[in-house]
């Protein structure tokens, strides 16, 4: 069966989003957002700040299985944090050599060490020997930086460092997030390497992940923001509910934006914690028009204690999943 694994969405989702995600079903795992790392050792409540799941033996509480994953560019460091956060039992250490960020390109982290394959092989090695061979190391990267130039160059070096497996979101770093996803890209790299590929980027529809995996020659496909704007993509993509969106989705996902919302409140101060519902229900208005009401309704407001009424509002409005 192929898998479905939700990705690492830095400012987006955190666990309390990942609570809720891997809560509605059909992801076989996910990855935590990065630990920075930069010349030392973090204490063990570092990882259980960013990844409270290690606390519940490093899974979601409905049972899914999560991977730590760690950003940094000296291989010395990443490897005495790979040995500490394997202390804690994750279900993988993944390495990301993706992000587009420019608060962490800047020195020299996530996608810019595309344009080193020998210090990519480096890193994985010292990751890799610093981790017990029950744990797997694995790795997630870009294309490249500008271009595609040394994509190949840099999944074998990944691959010969010892990564189990590569996540190859199909887009550089100046490509950032704007479409299209080049899935060709991902199928060449997979023919260029001996360990399994998982492909990334643009799935935002049950036809989207079709003719990823169709393009890219993929099983396995990782999921990010496409799961946030259809909690129930991961269901769908697994033939357990209907393809394409409906109201009635709308009505059971009113429950669970109730939720996020009780449990945002406490990952957050309370004047943030609004706007953390605002930009979910900006991913929502992707799927679903009554998602702009909603949004419109909770953007005006700047008292905290006002939303659960604007939610109930909704539920009395569009009825409960029941009705």
């Amino acid at each position: 069966m192929p898998r479905l694994f939700l990705a690492p969405m830095e400012g987006l989702a955190d666990y309390v989003l990942r609570d809720v995600l891997t809560g509605i079903g059909g992801f076989d795992a996910a990855v935590s957002e990065f630990v920075r790392v930069s010349g030392s050792v973090l204490p063990r409540r570092t990882y259980e700040r960013i990844c409270p799941e290690v606390l519940n033996g490093c899974q979601t509480p409905v049972g899914t299985p999560m991977a730590i994953q760690l950003l940094g560019s000296d291989p010395y460091w990443l490897g005495l944090n790979a040995e500490q956060a394997s202390a804690l039992s994750p279900h993988g250490i993944d390495l990301n050599f993706g992000c587009p960020a420019k608060t962490v390109n800047r020195h020299g982290g996530g996608a810019m060490l595309l344009g080193d394959p020998e210090l990519l092989s480096r890193i994985v090695r010292s990751v890799r020997a610093a981790v017990p061979d029950p744990i797997p190391v694995t790795a997630k990267m870009r294309l490249g930086i500008s271009d595609t130039s040394l994509a190949i160059d840099c999944a074998q070096a990944l691959a010969e460092g010892g990564a189990a497996s590569l996540v190859v979101h199909a887009r550089t770093k100046d490509h950032g997030y704007r479409p299209p996803a080049h899935w060709e890209w991902i199928a060449r790299i997979a023919d260029a390497v001996n360990i399994p590929v998982i492909a990334n980027g643009e799935v935002w529809t049950v036809d989207d992940w079709r003719r990823c995996r169709s393009v890219s020659a993929c099983a396995d496909v990782m999921i990010g923001r496409g799961a946030v704007a259809d909690p129930f993509l991961a269901l769908r993509i697994k033939g357990l509910m209907d393809e394409e969106p409906s109201p009635e989705d709308w009505r059971a996902l009113l429950p669970r934006i109730a939720e996020y919302w009780e449990k945002v409140q406490r990952r957050v101060v309370p004047g943030h914690a609004p706007g953390r519902l605002k930009l979910l229900l900006s991913y929502f208005r992707r799927t679903w028009p009554q998602a702009s009401e909603l949004y419109a309704a909770v953007r005006t407001i700047r008292d905290p204690l006002a939303i659960p009424g604007v939610l109930d509002a909704a539920v009395i409005k569009y009825g409960s999943p029941a009705s």
